[in-house]
């Protein structure tokens, strides 16, 4: 029996990591080999989980910090799909604004349970919108200096930096970009995919399968710097039921983001990601909105058939701004559109934070 692979597939909020995820489990378990996932965020009630989950792959989730930081519990949630389904290929999403992959997780992963998983280089994956706006390619609003700090030293750790989105971008600003990218990380491996419409995942996979993941010596990470960047990001987790007659989902998710957004906007708040789930409250019907900047309007990468009378709600906001602020606008948004549609809604579960300090379990160098 060949040694599980464990796959990281790193990037900065937005990236569309998660949608990317789905398109390698997909292939992979179109090849015959049974996927485990494993998603991860400062808390819980992730719309990640419940859109990977509604396709039908074993999912874990770990929540409370990210992967470097309950490294424990990663080994735990991996342990429990080996005893559930005994996967072929391990997919981890480590939290967006999470950094230093390789010496806080694959290192260590490779040194104390070498036997158990094969560990493959490590994917980071970019919205190339954004990617240009950080590299100085296009002008345009962007997040603060510590932040991008953040968002630099996931590019500078990546075995293979992975160009999302290329459908919506022509082919010279993907040349521009990517030439940019092999420039100033040169021992990355660069490649462009459509997470959305499967293109280039073949490719990538053939890039996982035939790399080795570097060894070496850990990049310099101030971890100051890093947790000061993560302190000016709010996470906002949300969920609610709606009830009302026969009404639309999907416009609800579209006028809702809308509507944050442009609540957003007023107050010069930078949309790290947005996105929202809405299910009925049996069957597998599902809608999907993201949200990614805030000069895009929000898209549903999956939407529902049927009207609903009562909907179940999931939703994450992750933006540089106040947490309790992001809070209000959304519950404000929230209530103002159920109104409006004639809707009643129960909120459940409402979560306001910033990231804490990230205290790695172990903290490893390539050549250890």
């Amino acid at each position: 029996m060949l040694t599980p692979q464990y796959i990281m597939i790193g990037g900065f909020l937005g990236a569309g990591k998660t949608t990317a995820i789905l398109q390698l489990a997909r292939e992979f378990r179109e090849r015959g080999r049974k996927v485990g996932l494993i998603t991860n965020d400062q808390s819980f009630g992730l719309v990640d989980t419940t859109m990977l989950r509604s396709h039908g792959f074993a999912t874990e989730e770990i929540t409370g910090g990210c992967f470097c930081c309950r490294f424990g519990s990663l080994v735990e949630a991996a342990g429990k799909l080996t005893d559930d389904t005994q996967p072929d290929v391990f997919l981890a999403e480590p939290v967006g604004s999470c950094t230093d992959l390789r010496a806080t997780v694959s290192y260590p992963l490779q040194q104390m349970y070498g036997d158990n998983y094969a560990v493959a280089p490590l994917s980071v994956v970019l919205d190339p919108f954004r990617t240009r706006q950080v590299l100085g390619l296009d002008q345009g609003k962007t997040f603060s200096a510590k932040v991008v700090y953040i968002f630099e030293k996931q590019l500078e750790e990546a075995d293979i930096l992975v160009i999302n989105k290329c459908d919506l971008m022509d082919e010279r600003q993907q040349s521009e970009l990517q030439t940019a990218l092999e420039t100033r990380f040169p021992s990355a491996t660069v490649i462009r995919i459509s997470a959305r419409n499967g293109s280039g995942i073949s490719e990538w996979i053939a890039q996982i399968e035939n790399n080795e993941q570097r060894r070496n010596e850990s990049m310099d990470v101030d971890y100051d710097t890093y947790a000061e960047g993560e302190s000016l990001l709010g996470w906002l987790n949300l969920s609610a039921t709606l009830e009302g007659e026969e009404f639309d989902g999907n416009e609800l998710l579209i006028a809702l983001g809308k509507n944050i957004r442009l609540r957003l906007d007023q107050h010069s708040v930078e949309i790290a990601h947005l996105k929202m789930t809405l299910t009925p409250d049996s069957g597998n019907d599902l809608a999907v909105g993201n949200l990614v900047r805030n000069e895009t309007s929000i898209e549903l990468s999956h939407e529902l058939v049927e009207p609903l009378d009562v909907g179940q709600l999931i939703l994450n906001l992750r933006a540089e701004g106040d947490p309790e602020q992001l809070k209000q606008f959304a519950v404000e948004e929230l209530k103002t559109l159920v109104a409006e549609s004639q809707l009643t809604h129960t909120v459940e579960h409402v979560e306001a934070f910033r990231p804490g300090r990230p205290v790695p379990t172990h903290r490893l160098t390539g050549t250890t």
